[in-house]
C-alpha cells in the first residue's frame, strides 16, 4: 500500500506535526540511559504482557499456540528489557509509536493476526443489537444541545471499551462493561480538557460540510459512540469519512470489519435506522497499530480526505496519546478517554477523565 503524508497537516510536515503528545526525552538527556518517563512507559507495556499472552494461547488459528504465545511473551519483554539498558538499542529510544509497534509485529511474526478477534466478534455482536436502542434515546431528544451532549457522552462510554489498558482489561474479562450506565456515569465537566461548548456553537451553525473521523475500538466504540455521532452529521447534510485500520491492533477495529458492521446496520434501502447513508465513505487508513502517525497514510484516505473541514481523532491511543497537538488546516477534534494513570498525570487530570480538545481554524 502506497503511504503518504496526511494532506491536511501544513507542510513542510517536519516542522509542523510530531506523532507522539508525550515527550518521553529531552535533548540534554543522556543518549546511553534510559529516562524516568521511558522507564514508566516501558513499564505499563511490559504489565500488558500477560494479558496478551493469555489472549494469544487461546488463539485457535495458530498451531502451538502456547508456545508461541510463551515466544511472544519471552521476546517482548527482552525487548523492553533491553529499552531500559540501552534506549538505543532497536532503532533509537522507545516512544509511544515504536513500543506498540515492536508489539504488533512480533506478534504477526510468530504467526499470531488477531489474537482479539473473538472478544471483537462477541462485542459487536453485543452492540449490533443495542444499536437501535441508543439510536432512538438519542433522536428522542428535541433539544439540539442536549442531543448533541448525549451522543458526545456515548462516545466517551464506547471509548472505554479498551482492551490495550491492563487494568480494562481485567475489569473487561471479570465483569463486562455496560455501556448505557458508563454514558451516565462519566467524570462531571469540566473535564481535563473541555472544548465542547465553543464546538457546540460551531455545531449550531451548521459550520462543516464534510468530517473525516479515526475510529478506534470495535464493539461499543465504532458501534454504539462513533456510528451514532456520524448518523447525526449525515443527518445535518454533511459528509462523513470513516478512516479505520487496515491490520488488526488490540481490539481496533479495522477498515474489513468496519465495512461488514455497516453492510449489517444499514436496511436493504442503503438507510441507518431512517438516515440515507449515500454521504457515508469507509476508507482504509493504511495503519496497523493502536496509535497513528499522520505523516503516514494510505494514499486512498488522502485523497477521499484532502476537501475535508473537520478531522475527528478519537481514541486515547489516536487522539491523546499521539495527536493531541497536532495542527490541521482546518478545525480539527481530539476526543478520547484517559485509560492510563501515566496519561493522566501527563495531562494534570484524573484516570478516566475525558479529553475533548476542539481547535478552530
Amino acid at each position: 500500500m502506497e503511504m503518504v503524508p496526511f494532506p491536511l497537516i501544513p507542510k513542510p510536515i517536519e516542522v509542523n506535526y510530531r506523532a507522539c503528545t508525550i515527550p518521553y526525552r529531552f535533548p540534554s538527556d543522556n543518549p546511553k540511559i534510559a529516562t524516568p518517563t521511558e522507564i514508566s512507559w516501558i513499564n505499563v507495556f511490559a504489565n500488558s504482557i500477560p494479558s496478551f499472552k493469555k489472549r494469544a494461547e487461546s488463539d485457535t488459528t495458530v498451531s502451538d499456540a502456547p508456545a508461541r504465545a510463551q515466544q511472544f511473551a519471552e521476546r517482548y519483554g527482552g525487548i523492553l528489557e533491553d529499552w531500559k539498558k540501552d534506549p538505543e538499542s532497536h532503532g533509537g529510544p522507545p516512544d509511544g509509536v515504536s513500543l506498540g509497534r515492536a508489539r504488533e509485529h512480533l506478534l504477526r511474526e510468530l504467526g499470531f493476526m488477531d489474537i482479539f478477534k473473538k472478544v471483537k466478534d462477541e462485542e459487536n455482536a453485543k452492540a449490533i443489537s443495542l444499536f437501535p436502542e441508543v439510536v432512538s434515546l438519542s433522536d428522542a431528544i428535541e433539544d439540539e444541545g442536549e442531543r448533541l451532549q448525549n451522543l458526545v457522552r456515548g462516545m466517551f462510554a464506547g471509548n472505554i471499551f479498551d482492551l490495550g489498558s491492563a487494568q480494562l482489561a481485567e475489569v473487561f474479562s471479570r465483569d463486562g462493561l455496560s455501556f448505557l450506565a458508563t454514558s451516565q456515569n462519566l467524570v462531571p465537566r469540566p473535564w481535563v480538557i473541555d472544548d465542547l461548548d465553543s464546538f457546540q456553537s460551531n455545531w449550531f451553525k451548521n459550520h462543516w460540510k464534510k468530517a473525516v473521523i479515526f475510529v478506534d475500538n470495535s464493539g461499543a466504540d465504532i458501534i454504539l459512540g462513533i456510528l451514532p455521532f456520524a448518523r447525526e452529521m449525515l443527518r445535518r447534510g454533511m459528509q462523513v469519512v470513516l478512516a479505520a485500520n487496515d491490520l488488526p491492533a488490540i481490539n481496533d477495529v479495522t477498515y474489513t470489519e468496519l465495512t461488514e458492521i455497516l453492510s449489517q446496520l444499514n436496511d436493504e434501502d442503503g438507510q441507518l435506522i431512517g438516515v440515507d447513508t449515500s454521504n457515508l465513505q469507509v476508507a482504509n487508513s493504511g495503519n496497523d497499530l493502536a496509535v497513528i502517525d499522520l505523516s503516514r497514510v494510505s494514499q486512498e484516505l488522502a485523497d477521499i480526505s484532502a476537501d475535508a473541514d473537520l478531522v475527528i481523532i478519537e481514541g486515547m491511543g489516536r487522539g491523546i496519546e499521539t495527536n493531541l497537538y497536532a495542527q490541521f488546516k482546518c478545525d480539527s477534534l481530539k476526543i478520547g478517554m484517559v485509560k492510563h494513570i501515566e496519561v493522566a498525570e501527563f495531562l494534570g487530570g484524573r484516570l478516566y477523565d475525558c479529553v475533548f480538545k476542539y481547535n478552530e481554524v
